[in-house]
C-alpha cells in the first residue's frame, strides 16, 4: 500500500470558505458568532471536490490512501479568538470526516487544531486537547496538525517545547497520535506563505526540538516534519555541530527517535539529498497534491507534486527502504491506521452480506 501522509482539503466546496469569511466578518464587527449549523454542503458536492481532485490523481499516480486534513493554510488561527478557533476548526474536522466517510479505502482523517496566540494560546490549547480526543476517538482520525505559530508569521508563541503544550503531548502520548508540525498562512508581508513561512516552520521547529528535552520528558511522542525538513537536511552538519558543541547527545539518539520527515520536496536532487541524510526509516512519503504548487515541471512534463514519479526515479533506496517509505513507516508512525484501516474494511465487508 502506497501512503501519502500529507494531503489538505484544499479542493472543498465554495461554501466552506464563505462560511469562514461571514465567522471572521461577524466577530470582527460586532462580536457575533456565526453559528456552525450555517454551513450547507452536500455529500454530492464533496464528492465533486474529491473525485475531480484529490481522488483523480490518486488513481493517475498510482497511490493507494491519503492521510487528509483540512486545508493548512486556511487554519489562520490569528483570527478572533478561542471560540472562533475551536469553531471553526470543528467545522472543518467535520468536513474531513464526511471525506473519508465517503471514500472509506482512500482518505482517513487528521484533525486541524484550536489554537490560538498569545494570551489566549493556554486556553486554546485545552481545547485542542478536547478537540483531539474527539475527532480520533469519535471521527476515526489517526493525527493531528500543530501549528508552531498561531499568530501567523509573527512567532507570537513560546516555542513548542514549552510547558504549555504539556497537556497536548499527554493526551497524544495517551492516544498513541503523532502531530504534523505545520504552519498556516503568514499575515507578515516579509513572510511569503508557501515557500518562506512553511519552510521557516518546519526548520524553527527542529531547532526548537534541539535545543530541548522534550521527548526526555515524553520518550514515545511522534512528530512530523513537512515539505522534506525545511532547511534541516541540507545544514544537517550545522545542526551536528551545533549539538556537539553544546555538550549534547547526537541527533540520532536526542531527535531522530521521535521526529520524522516527509517527501514534499518537489525536484530529484533535493528529495535524493532528503533520502541520502535522513535514515530511510525516518521518512515518510507525502505529495501535498493540489497544494503550494500546481503547475507542470517543463524538465520532466509532471507536476511538481508528483512525488511518486519522483520517488520511483530514485534507485538509491533498496526495495526495503521504498516499501518503508511508501507506506511502511506511515503504518508505524500513525499507529492507530491498521486498525482503523481494517475496521472499515469489516464494515464494508459487512454491509456487503446484509
Amino acid at each position: 500500500m502506497i501512503i501519502d501522509c500529507h494531503g489538505h482539503f484544499t479542493t472543498a466546496p465554495a461554501a466552506l470558505g464563505e462560511w469562514r469569511q461571514k465567522q471572521i466578518r461577524e466577530f470582527e464587527e460586532s462580536g457575533a458568532r456565526h453559528s456552525p449549523d450555517e454551513l450547507r454542503i452536500t455529500d454530492d458536492e464533496i464528492r465533486a471536490a474529491i473525485e475531480n481532485g484529490q481522488l483523480k490523481l490518486q488513481i493517475e499516480r498510482g497511490t493507494d490512501l491519503t492521510i487528509f486534513s483540512p486545508g493548512a493554510g486556511k487554519m489562520a488561527h490569528h483570527y478572533g479568538d478561542e471560540r472562533t478557533s475551536l469553531d471553526w476548526s470543528r467545522v472543518s474536522n467535520d468536513l474531513i470526516s464526511r471525506v473519508c466517510g465517503l471514500f472509506p479505502e482512500r482518505f482517513v482523517g487528521v484533525c486541524q487544531l484550536p489554537q490560538s496566540p498569545g494570551d489566549a494560546l493556554p486556553a486554546s490549547l485545552r481545547n485542542s486537547v478536547v478537540e483531539l480526543e474527539r475527532c480520533v476517538e469519535e471521527l476515526g482520525f489517526v493525527g493531528c496538525l500543530l501549528n508552531p505559530d498561531p499568530s501567523d508569521g509573527y512567532y507570537q508563541a513560546p516555542p513548542l517545547t514549552d510547558r504549555v503544550y504539556y497537556p497536548l503531548y499527554e493526551k497524544m502520548v495517551e492516544l498513541d497520535v503523532p502531530a504534523m508540525v505545520h504552519v498556516a498562512m503568514s499575515r507578515n508581508p516579509a513572510l511569503q506563505g508557501t515557500c518562506a513561512h512553511y519552510l521557516a516552520g518546519d526548520t524553527a521547529a527542529f531547532m526548537q526540538l534541539c535545543e530541548s528535552d522534550l521527548f526526555k520528558h515524553f520518550p514515545t511522542l511522534k512528530l512530523i516534519l513537512p515539505h522534506g525538513g525545511g532547511a534541516v537536511p541540507y545544514h544537517w552538519g550545522r545542526y551536528r555541530g551545533m549539538m556537539q558543541d553544546r555538550g549534547r547527545p547526537p541527533l540520532e539518539e536526542s531527535i531522530l527517535r521521535n521526529v520524522y520527515f516527509d517527501t514534499c520536496v518537489y525536484h530529484k536532487r533535493g528529495m535524493e539529498l532528503l533520502l541520502d541524510i535522513i535514515p530511510a526509516e525516518n521518512v515518510l512519503f507525502a505529495s501535498e497534491m493540489i497544494g503550494a504548487v500546481r503547475s507542470v515541471d517543463p524538465e520532466t512534463g509532471r507536476r511538481f507534486d508528483d512525488t511518486k514519479y519522483t520517488l520511483d526515479s530514485i534507485d538509491s533506496l533498496s526495495d526495503t527502504e521504498r516499501q518503508a517509505v511508501y507506506g511502511g513507516n506511515a503504518l508505524r508512525v500513525f499507529s492507530r491506521l491498521d486498525g482503523v484501516l481494517k475496521a472499515r474494511a469489516t464494515a464494508a465487508a459487512n454491509a456487503k452480506e446484509s
